[in-house]
Parts: C-alpha cells; structure tokens; sequence
C-alpha cells in the first residue's frame, strides 16, 4: 500500500474527548473522584473468615499484551473421570469503589471505559483499575470466584460462588499463549517462569475447547469480525490492522460465559433480580435468509440459532478468507444486545447469539459498571443482606448502560474513521473492494479491507444491501468528522 505515516496522536485525542462530550460521555474525572482516588492507600484486604484463602493455586491471567486493568483470573483442578474443577477469579472492585462514592458516580455515568484509537477513557482512575483493583500479577487481591464442575463433554455441573483471596502468578497475552497452543512459536516467559502454568494452559484449554463445542452443537453462533487496531510509529498512525480471535481468545471467552451463567442462575435461586445481556431474535432474519440463498444454501424461514451456526461453519470451511465479511454482516443483521432488569422466578430471555438462556455481565468490573452492579447483588446474597438496588433502580440502570454502551461504540467507531480519514487522505481517487455493512434511511455504509476502513456510500448506492459485495471509489475524506466517503464504480 502507497502509505505515510501520519502526525496524530494528539489530534485524534481531541477528537475523541470531542465525541464523548458529544455523546453524554464524561472524558475526565470529577475534582472529588480524584480527590477520593488519592486518598485510597492501598489494596482491599480481608476481613472475616468468609474469605478463603487460595493464594497457592495457579491462577494466571491472559490478556492483551498492553493490558493493565486485569479483571479475570482462571485455573482449573482435575476433578477426576476426566471431569475438570475450573475456578474463575474475577476482581472484587466493590471492596474499594463504594457504591455512592464520586468514583462510583462517574463510572455510573459512563457505564464503560472506552477504547479509542488514540487513548483509552477508563471507567475508573488508572490507579484502582490499573493497579488496586487490578488483578496484577505478584499481587494479593480480593476477589468473587465462580467454581464450576464441567465434564469430559463441555457440560457445567455443579456450581459454587464465594469470597477468596487470590494471586496471579502469571500475567500473559493471547498472542503469545495462542501461537504456542498451536504449536506455531516459543513457551512464553511467563509459563517457565512458575513450574506448572504450562500444564494448567493445557488443561484448561481443552475444557474450553469442549465448551465451545458443546455450546455450538446448542446453537452458539461462530462469529469471527474484524477489529481493527490502530498501529503508531511514535506520534505517527502508521495502519490499522485487524486483530484475529486465537485460541486464547476462545479459552477465556468460554470460561467467562460459563462463569456469567453461573452468576446468572446463581442470583435466582437466591431470589435476588439481576441485570441480562440479552440478545433477542435477529431484527432482519429474512436478509440473513437471503444472503444464505445467494451463496447457494437455505435457512428455515423463522428465526434459528442451530440452522444459522450449521451455516456458518460450513461457510468458514469453503471460504476461510472471506468468512469474516459473512460473519460482520450476520453480526449487522443481528442487532445489538441490550441490558434487562430479570426479576428471579421469571422467564428468562436469553441470548440468541450465545445460545444460553442465562446469561448476566459479571467478569469485566474494571471496565463495565454492569458487572459492578452484579458482584453488589451477589455479595449481598452471600452475605443474606437485602438487594442494594431496588428493581426500579434496576431497570433504569439496564436502560442507561445499553445506552451509554451504544454510545461508547459510536465514539470508538468515530475515532477510528478520523483514523482511517487519516491514513487515506492521500488516496482520494483510489478504488477498493468492499462489502456493504449497513443499509438504511440514514444511509449505506461499506467496509475495505487494506486498510481497515468503513465509509459511506455517497453515490450508487441504490439496491445494496447488508452483505453485497461493492468495488467502490474514495472520493472525499473529512479527519474532524470521521467522514470517509465512496462512490460505487459501475461495472464496465
């Protein structure tokens, strides 16, 4: 690719804290969160015997190779008959950020961090996220554990959740522990570093592999998008590049839906309501029926998770190279989730994408204020103490965090299309295949590949639809606004 690099870190950053401000995002910390934040000494520690001590056991955490905000730690224990114990660690953030405190406050408003292309908004300060309520390697944490019984099949059993305090005795990043899973690069260091973390990664990466095909034989959809990263040479954006889902990505994927589960169904049997993610049947089924037709395969006319899955992995085996632009428009098609007050006893609404009728958000308390709600409501059934939210509380929060969730998203998305102006302002004129990832009264957007980029289709774009393939012409580009703008090119 005919490419500079760009000076931009310090623009795209004021673009972004433009856009949260423009979305109902708060990009800075209050003058008393960050007076409550300083005046926090140190890390929670325990108090009372109804924390179990399981410092010894070898938990480790995978992650991205710059994370810092760690909020999930795993292990697994055999349990015999090729039965598997996994514990899930996840960090116990109630015990510092209080519900009421101004830190509180700001992370209920935002309700997320977000990750922009320049620089990350984190929901919390960078002092507990990042480092006191991190799950940090070396360091003694509080923590809510999940334990689950799963079977030589994938199937969670039996279950338990409780109070512990824990150590991560290793810190790694997907890249590193997929490459060598798969056999394709060095032990990272961490593994032989603590003699057994590399006995504990294959154990636990062949319990998520039965996991994961168990839960898709049930219907849980094998999606694979494309996330594009942005790459800098110092203050410079040199590409965005998309990031591929690996092995390691899937071993903790399975866990944490198995330990929301757990969570979810967890808080019912004690009574106590909980906030859902919950995805509800494709909004456009009968344009995923369509694009199914057009490759030459059939989808039953109403909605069905186990069809559309049977579809996809067929997809991906006859054409692995294009099987992510399938799975963004599936993904367009589907909708988006959203959070629901579930109130115990009642039906639940499930999550078609995941294929699993309970499911809460309870492993990512760092990042999302949704799952900080979760270990309030859990710590209180622990403790048999009444709920900390009412049920009304609750169902205006679950409103406010799809809504601040979806706001995030766009901010993120726009700071990404001011970083594809930028690397493609000196392109204007160049032609690109594409495939088309929105198609409605606002407008139709499409995708390139080299780089990373969606635009808008600003001439031609009669008769396309979600999943068209498009050979498409830049003709304009605006930084500020994110505007990336194509025209489609008739065929000759």
């Amino acid at each position: 690719m005919n490419q500079k690099t760009v000076p931009c870190k310090d623009r795209l950053k004021s673009i972004a804290w433009q856009a949260m401000l423009q979305r109902g995002l708060l990009p800075d910390f209050s003058v008393a969160a960050v007076a409550e934040s300083n005046a926090i000494a140190g890390a929670a520690t325990a108090a009372g015997p109804s924390f179990r001590d399981l410092r010894s056991l070898l938990w480790a955490s995978i992650d991205n190779d710059d994370s810092r905000d760690l909020d999930q730690l795993s292990v697994a224990v055999p349990a015999g008959g090729g039965a598997v114990k996994v514990l899930v660690a996840v960090a116990d953030v109630d015990a510092v950020v209080k519900k009421g405190s101004a830190i509180d406050g700001h992370a209920r408003a935002n309700t997320t961090s977000v990750y922009t292309a320049a620089e990350i908004f984190p929901m919390l300060p960078e002092k507990l996220s990042t480092d006191l309520t991190s799950l940090a390697e070396g360091q003694e944490r509080l923590a809510i554990v999940v334990e689950m019984a799963v079977d030589a099949d994938g199937a969670v059993g039996e279950s338990d959740i409780y109070q512990a305090v824990v150590v991560n005795h290793a810190k790694l990043a997907y890249n590193s522990v997929a490459a060598w899973l798969d056999g394709t690069g060095p032990a990272p260091p961490g593994l032989s570093a603590v003699a057994g973390i590399d006995q504990q990664l294959r154990t636990q990466d062949r319990v998520a592999q039965a996991m994961k095909k168990l839960r898709h034989q049930h219907g849980a959809l094998s999606l694979e998008t494309i996330e594009a990263r942005p790459v800098f040479d110092g203050d410079s954006l040199a590409d965005l590049r998309a990031d591929e889902k690996t092995r390691a990505h899937e071993l903790i994927e399975d866990f944490m839906i198995a330990a929301n589960g757990v969570t979810a169904r967890y808080l019912d049997r004690r009574g106590f309501p909980s906030l859902r993610r919950v995805l509800r049947s494709p909004e456009r089924w009968e344009r995923i029926v369509e694009l199914a037709a057009g490759l030459g395969e059939r989808l039953p006319s109403e909605p069905d998770a186990a069809a559309l899955e049977r579809f996809l992995v067929k997809r991906r085996q006859a054409d692995p190279a294009r099987f992510p632009d399938i799975s963004l428009s599936v993904v367009k098609l589907l909708g988006r989730g959203e959070y629901v007050l579930e109130i115990s006893g009642q039906p639940a609404q499930g999550h078609f994408g995941l294929a699993v009728n309970d499911y809460t958000h309870s492993t990512a308390p760092n990042r999302r204020f949704p799952d900080l709600i979760t270990h309030r409501l859990l710590k209180a059934a622990l403790a048999g103490r009444p709920a900390p939210y009412s049920n009304g509380e609750l169902s205006e929060l679950a409103r406010h965090c799809t809504d601040q969730e979806d706001a995030a998203s766009k901010v993120e998305r726009q700071v990404r299309k001011s970083a594809a102006a930028l690397l493609l302002e000196s392109r204007i004129g160049d032609r690109f295949d594409a495939i088309v990832t929105g198609a409605s009264d606002k407008g139709t957007w499409v995708r390139i590949v080299q780089p990373a980029a969606e635009g808008k289709v600003m001439h031609g774009y009669k008769g396309l639809d979600v999943g068209d393939r498009v050979r498409v012409e830049l003709i304009d580009t605006d930084v500020e606004r994110g505007f990336v703008d194509f025209a489609k090119v008739e065929a000759s």
